[in-house]
């Protein structure tokens, strides 16, 4: 390829532009790739100069992208993403490759990496890097491979397998549960309840599946993973509605009790999602197969 030298901008530059065109400011540009903002600024100014075109506007101290600037940041997204995948995988230069996973945090320790030892035993020259991520983010933008995400996507361009229901019980701690009068659903009304951020509605949901009327918000303390809301459970603070997968050791040791164990009710599904432009992908695909045959298998999942 012998183009010219301004069509080969500096990769900080293009990682500050596309920084901004994700984050929508330069204070979250700078802190993010670790600069001032006048550094930030000087990074831009030379790829426009390089370039020769506007990219970037300048209103009260505010930057903000030119719709070329924002065309230009798409097209070249995708290829620093390939940039930081070639890279991280010469630096950790595996034998058979990697496989770069986006794990939602409860559900990725607590149901994944308990059956990884198996997937390592029949494919030990792949991988497998993971990352936390709570919400559903741009493909194009993160280096990841594939997912593992609760609920419908509506991420364009994927495909997904779907892992499980999660299938939510109500429980406490014995303690609790001691001092308490809980005879039917309408008792936990009176109790401490213990919410999760991502379900917001999923006690109310839960009280009108068992025929409870309650208007208005239920009151109680909120949690941003399930990991914090069962520790919270365990040591009395309140009745928590948990996934079966969760808990399956606490009940088993009497940590927790189950309140009504034959009310427990599907909140969603968790699936491995992934681009459609992966699919073949060598490693993605054995992931996948594997995947695949531990997966929950039960007439009432969805097709």
């Amino acid at each position: 390829m012998n183009h010219s030298r301004r069509l080969y901008p500096s990769i900080a530059s293009l990682r500050a532009l596309e920084a901004l065109d994700r984050l929508g400011s330069a204070s979250a540009v700078a802190e993010e790739l670790a600069l001032t903002q006048s550094a930030v600024s000087r990074q831009l100014q030379t790829l426009e100069a390089q370039l020769g075109v506007s990219l970037v506007s300048r209103e009260r101290k505010r930057l903000s992208l030119t719709p070329v600037a924002r065309t230009y940041v798409a097209d070249i997204r995708q290829g620093l993403n390939l940039i930081a995948q070639a890279s991280l995988k010469l630096h950790v230069a595996p034998a058979g490759g990697t496989l770069n996973l986006a794990i939602l945090p409860t559900f990725g320790m607590r149901w994944l990496v308990p059956r990884l030892p198996d997937f390592a035993r029949r494919h030990p020259e792949i991988t497998i890097n993971m990352a936390t991520r709570l919400r559903p983010f741009n493909f194009e933008a993160e280096p990841f491979d594939a997912a593992l995400h609760f609920g419908e996507t509506d991420w364009p361009g994927t495909d997904r397998l779907l892992l499980r229901l999660e299938r939510v019980v109500p429980v406490c701690a014995p303690q609790l549960l001691a001092a308490a009068s809980v005879n039917s659903p309408q008792d936990l009304l009176r109790m401490p309840l213990l919410h999760i951020q991502t379900r917001p509605r999923a006690w109310q949901d839960w009280f009108r599946q068992v025929g409870v009327q309650h208007a208005g918000p239920l009151p109680g303390t909120v949690y941003d993973q399930f990991t914090t809301i069962n520790q919270a459970a365990l040591h009395g603070l309140g009745a928590a509605l948990l996934p079966n997968y969760l808990i399956e050791q606490d009940l088993a040791t009497g940590d927790l009790v189950p309140l009504f164990p034959d009310t427990t009710e599907t909140m969603g599904a968790y699936y491995l999602v992934w681009p459609k432009t992966k699919s073949d992908d060598a490693n993605l695909r054995e992931f996948r197969h594997w995947l695949g045959s531990q997966a929950q298998v039960e007439e009432t999942l969805p097709r």
